[in-house]
């Protein structure tokens, strides 16, 4: 009888042993279904971890193939953590460089359009007939602004040059003018100044404005297209290892729900993003660069302050030209020789007294011309002013970024993802306290990185290419703060100095002192008698009347019927 309840009572411990040895896998196959994974080759309770690679090879309720699926989910897992935490700093430049680039466009595309309406207004036809000149200005800006291949200055100062020769041949039409004649008058361009200083003014303006506001949409071009591309992270063998150990051995040993510990996940992760860490100083001295520029698009070289009065200021050029036209033409003839009297009659070329002496009323600012869907430029204005509200907040935001790759670790182990319990926590082989110290940021500081491996020797290709494309980036917008572009460096140093305000080149005077030696004698009649400095050489012009309205409407309607 007694021998029987031994054996009974043996059979019974022999039996709970056997239950407590090889528990289920129950919550663990759950939690591996809910990943979206096939249970048929899901132990139904634990077995032998000999077959495991990277997890413990005790007892275990991974399979061989579940192990493998699960190291392949830990890629993903890593990817799609990466992508949430820098979701915010990409969509910022992808939104601000769409709404930025949209703006600038439409204000090109409006200050064309309110030049075009202010002169079809006030001249009809004769502006229509002849508006090339300004439609090539406009053509180019926007062309230089889209990214293309233009230097600022020189397309300026040849605008200003055409815009002189067609205008001195106009005010000197009884005369027969050579190519190498208009020529030699461009060269005496910034002696003669005959729009005034307008064009050196205008010219330091639209080269600052333009520069910066290029060069901050390219840089949000750049941080955003570099912010996508350094998120899409390139795994590792040693760093997947180390992510299934993290993420996914926990299953394995039976705790599915069980958290990592934080400095574990730090390591983890500075290991896995040590290349990502390494862009940062890069990044930041690209977003002060960044911050820079924004200051311009602020002050007072900020592009819609420079474009949205162009239109009266070359206007105001125009007129410039009316009141010293008898001056200039007295100075060009000394210098480039008395050109050959023309053919035909001032009459007969289609000028006409009445329509010289022509007035117009003057254009009124309460009658800004409306865009082409038919709204006020004062809609712009209130747009601008939202852009402004827009440069406070991008600057904010960037300054936000700063350092956002050497803090995407602890972005990525935040509180949702690891134990807030340091007792309580995965460790990388059990439930317990992680002892080891955290490593410092960047491939260098993975040297003794407990839980990656990482060839320290071998930085990733991939973002030293973006480190690269950042430093180019970040030279461009140091060279935009100082009004210079980068591609006409040289030229701006060497030239006239009009993007810092400088009027004179080394070795100009502000007097007109021509000599005939001076320039190129072009081919012309010298044999007229008569003195350059002779009002008769401008005989048929009426003189410039004593109220500067006639005289800028007279001049303008000269302009605009002889081009027709």
């Amino acid at each position: 009888m007694q021998v029987s309840v031994l054996l009974c009572v043996g059979v019974c411990v022999v039996s709970v042993c056997a239950e407590g040895k090889w528990r289920s896998c129950g919550e663990v196959r759950e939690a591996y279904s809910a990943l979206g994974f096939s249970l048929n080759t899901a132990p139904q309770h634990e077995i032998a971890g000999e077959h495991l690679r990277v997890c413990a090879r005790g007892q275990t309720c991974c399979s061989s193939e579940m192990e493998d699926k699960l190291g392949v989910q830990s890629k993903v897992k890593l990817e799609g953590m990466v992508e949430e935490s820098s979701d915010v700093l990409r969509s910022t430049f992808f939104s601000r460089h769409k709404k930025f680039d949209e703006f600038f466009l439409e204000l090109l595309d409006n200050s064309e359009k309110s030049l075009n309406d202010m002169f079809v207004r006030t001249y009809g036809k004769l502006y229509t007939h002849n508006s090339e000149i300004f439609e090539d200005l406009f053509s180019e800006l926007k062309r230089y602004y889209t990214g293309g291949n233009v230097n600022l200055e020189e397309m300026l100062n040849d605008f200003w040059s055409r815009l002189l020769e067609r205008m001195f041949q106009l005010l000197n039409s009884q005369y027969t003018f050579t190519d190498d004649y208009l020529e030699c008058i461009s060269k005496y361009t910034d002696q003669l100044k005959p729009f005034g200083d307008i064009p050196r003014k205008l010219k330091a303006q639209v080269t600052r404005a333009f520069i910066a506001a290029r060069t901050f949409v390219q840089g949000l071009m750049v941080g955003r297209e570099v912010a996508n591309r350094v998120s899409k992270v390139n795994v590792s063998p040693g760093c997947s290892k180390a992510l299934t150990r993290m993420l996914y051995c926990p299953y394995c040993g039976g705790l599915p729900g069980l958290r990592p510990c934080g400095n574990y996940c730090q390591n983890v992760m500075k290991g896995c993003l040590a290349n990502q860490a390494d862009l940062d100083p890069e990044w930041n001295l690209f977003i002060d660069a960044m911050l820079l520029v924004a200051e311009r698009l602020e002050g007072p070289f900020n592009i819609e302050a420079v474009m949205e009065p162009i239109d009266v200021k070359i206007s105001e050029a125009i007129m410039t030209m009316q009141d010293n036209s008898m001056q200039v033409s007295a100075k060009v003839f000394q210098g480039c020789g008395h050109p050959k009297p023309a053919g035909l009659s001032r009459t007969s070329r289609g000028i006409s007294e009445k329509g010289f002496n022509t007035r117009f009323r003057p254009y009124s600012p309460e009658e800004r011309p409306t865009t082409a869907a038919g709204t006020s430029l004062d809609r712009l204005r209130n747009v601008w002013r939202t852009m402004q509200n827009s440069v406070i907040d991008i600057k904010e935001t960037l300054k936000k970024s700063k350092k956002f790759w050497s803090t995407l670790p602890d972005a990525v182990c935040s509180r949702e993802r690891v134990s807030d319990d340091d007792e309580q926590c995965w460790n990388s082989h059990a439930k317990g306290r992680y002892f080891p110290e955290v490593v410092k940021d960047g491939l260098t500081g993975q040297l003794n990185n407990p839980e990656v491996e990482v060839d320290i020797t071998r930085p990733d290709t991939f973002i030293r290419q973006q480190i690269m494309a950042l430093r180019v980036m970040t030279n461009k917008l140091r060279n935009a703060y100082n009004g210079n572009d980068i591609y006409f460096q040289d030229s701006s140093d060497e030239g006239s100095g009009s993007g810092s305000g400088s009027g004179c080149t080394e070795g100009c005077t502000t007097e007109y002192d021509f000599v005939a030696t001076e320039a190129p004698v072009v081919e012309a009649d010298r044999s007229d008698p008569r003195p350059a400095t002779d009002n008769a050489g401008l005989r048929g012009h009426a003189p410039p009347p004593p109220c500067q309205l006639a005289a800028i409407a007279g001049i303008l309607l000269l302009l605009l019927w002889q081009w027709r």
